[in-house]
Order: structure tokens, then sequence, then C-alpha cells
């Protein structure tokens, strides 16, 4: 995933916002190690040009290993002059992912600004520890 994005490539969705350079990378090596015990991924209304591209996906996998996931999203691209992705804009269902992905206590808070904010903070966390720890992750997506 990472050689897809340009080194200055910038990310965001509802999880994690303004991802930049190598964190882009990082984040994809990251959820892909530790999601992808079950994993499928289905796309449509994919459209594409020299400088922008739209996509539709759905990403069926075990969160944490145990609660099963069913993410709908909606991605927009922007490419550089190598083709590779500039910028990446994800939307999705913010409340439908925490109510799969953290059960109960997503169905309540998942709709708040102040949870949907923790979940952010820990997922950022949750990246910085795993560049730390893989600093090749975020080496191999600069390049």
């Amino acid at each position: 995933m990472a050689a897809c994005y340009r080194p200055d490539a910038t990310f965001s969705d509802p999880a994690f916002p303004g991802l930049v350079g190598p964190q882009v990378g990082a984040m994809w090596s990251m959820l892909l190690s530790r999601e992808a015990k079950v994993w499928e991924l289905v796309h449509s209304d994919v459209t594409a040009d020299e400088r922008t591209g739209s996509a539709s996906w759905t990403a069926t996998y075990l969160y944490g290993g145990k609660r099963r996931v069913v993410n709908r999203i909606k991605s927009k691209f922007t490419f550089g002059d190598d083709g590779r992705i500039a910028t990446e804009v994800d939307d999705f269902d913010f409340h439908a992912w925490t109510s799969q992905a953290l059960g109960w206590t997503g169905v309540l808070l998942g709709w708040t600004g102040f949870f949907q904010r923790q979940v952010q903070a820990k997922a950022r966390g949750q990246l910085d520890a795993y560049i730390a720890k893989h600093p090749a992750a975020a080496a191999s997506s600069s390049s």
C-alpha cells in the first residue's frame, strides 16, 4: 500500500485524521498486519482520471480479533505527476463503525464528538507506537 502514495501524501478519515507522509504507509502496514487474519475488501464505483479519483469500498474484518466489522467507505483521491496518490480523504459512518468495533460503548457513545476524539487519540497513539517499533514501515512509505 505504501508504494501507492507519494512521499508527501496526506490521508484523513474519521479514525485517522491528518496523517502526512510516512504516517500514511505506516497506518496501512499497521492495520493490515493486525486485522489481516480475517479480511475482505470489495470495491465499486471506481472512477479516475490523471488528477482525481473516487471509489466506494467495503472492508470486512475482525476488530481486535473478536468483533466483526463491516465498514462501508467512500474515498476521494488526488494524484501527483508520478501517478501516485497525493491526497486521500475517506468517509464512513463513525457511529456504525464504533457500534460494531467497540460494542455497547460504541453504540452508546460513538455518535459524540468527545468519544470520536478519544478514539482518534488512541488510534494515533497506536500508530506512533507502531512506527517506533517498526521504523521500516514509515521509512518504506517515504521513498
